[in-house]
């Protein structure tokens, strides 16, 4: 996704020169290409995210379309008054992006494991908040933004995800994309876990158990409309995210639950719970530890599935 998002943001760049390139001294061996063909769009503020963040605020008050860019948590909770006083106040036109989210940097620990990211985001005011779940995603959401005037948040991964949408997509900010149809259940995803959503869905229709599946590659505005028709449509809900269980794609999914009166569906939030990881290892490795692999997920949505009908075929065993 990484990579999708640079060569899609360099040749918008080539196109407007209001578009503007912060780096927090990361990402040399890919960055290259704006730094030395677009110079005066691109800027290397080093290892000082509040400085970043507040001069991105200024020039994108000065007319431009600023995106600044760091790894995990550090161009988040790092200069979070930044963001919440300069950008979200001022209503700026600045895209936040952060490489890395979710255990992409799982071997650095803790202090890199962005799993909070999510729902701090969520909660400023004025914040457009994307994860998107493949490059294909990534490629349509880095155009979105430069589109979209005022703050955002892009949460990608780091290199190498896999594509997951065969064919072109129709990519709206706050519009979810239904990327399997399905009867059983709903299973919303965001992020880098839309590949283990679909691999989830392919092991659950062994058993006979057809699992619809949305990218929700925008956490806010939520597209409320797709979860509730999940819900009535398919009778039961789960949501799945490399991030923690309070705040993120679960909590927002069960707000909307919770607040529509006509709605009463079995619900499952699979992500992390709210802990610092004990774990230290690569992001398969971490996504494994804590049950976020497919294996593991298919085994919760069957039993979701088997709590709302017990006579439901299939067994966990056999998945």
């Amino acid at each position: 996704m990484r990579n999708a998002f640079l060569d899609t943001l360099f040749e918008l760049a080539q196109q407007d020169e209001r578009i503007v390139f912060i780096t927090g001294d990361l990402g040399y061996r890919v960055v290259e290409k704006l730094m030395e063909q677009r110079p005066l769009q691109f800027l290397n503020a080093g290892v000082a995210e509040q400085n970043l963040t507040g001069l991105a605020a200024g020039m994108a008050l000065s007319g431009k379309v600023v995106f600044t860019y760091s790894i995990g948590n550090f161009p988040t909770m790092r200069c979070l008054e930044q963001i919440r006083n300069d950008i979200c106040y001022h209503e700026a036109n600045v895209k936040i992006v952060t490489v890395g989210g979710g255990f992409a940097y799982g071997p650095m620990g803790v202090t890199h494991h962005a799993i909070e990211d999510l729902a701090v985001m969520r909660a400023m005011p004025g914040l457009i908040v994307v994860a998107p779940g493949d490059p294909v995603e990534a490629r349509a959401a880095t155009r979105a933004l430069v589109a979209h005037a005022g703050p955002c948040y892009l949460r990608l991964g780091k290199a190498g995800e896999p594509t997951v949408h065969t064919g072109p997509i129709d990519y709206r900010l706050g519009k979810a994309i239904r990327l399997r149809e399905g009867t059983d259940l709903t299973l919303i995803s965001t992020g880098g876990m839309l590949q283990t959503a679909a691999k989830a869905a392919e092991r659950l229709a062994s058993r006979g158990v057809q699992t619809r599946v949305l990218s929700m590659h925008t956490l806010k505005p939520l597209d409320e409309s797709e979860v509730l028709a999940g819900a009535r449509e398919t009778g039961a809900v789960a949501t799945l995210e490399e991030h923690s269980i309070n705040g993120g794609l679960g909590s927002a999914v069960a707000e909307v639950l919770a607040e529509t009166l006509d709605v009463k569906v079995p619900f499952k939030r699979i992500g992390m719970p709210p802990i610092f990881s004990p774990h230290i290892g690569t992001q398969e490795y971490m996504l494994q530890k804590h049950g976020l692999n497919d294996e593991a997920v298919a085994a919760v949505l069957l039993t979701l599935v088997q709590a709302r009908n017990p006579t439901s075929r299939g067994s966990v065993a056999t998945l």
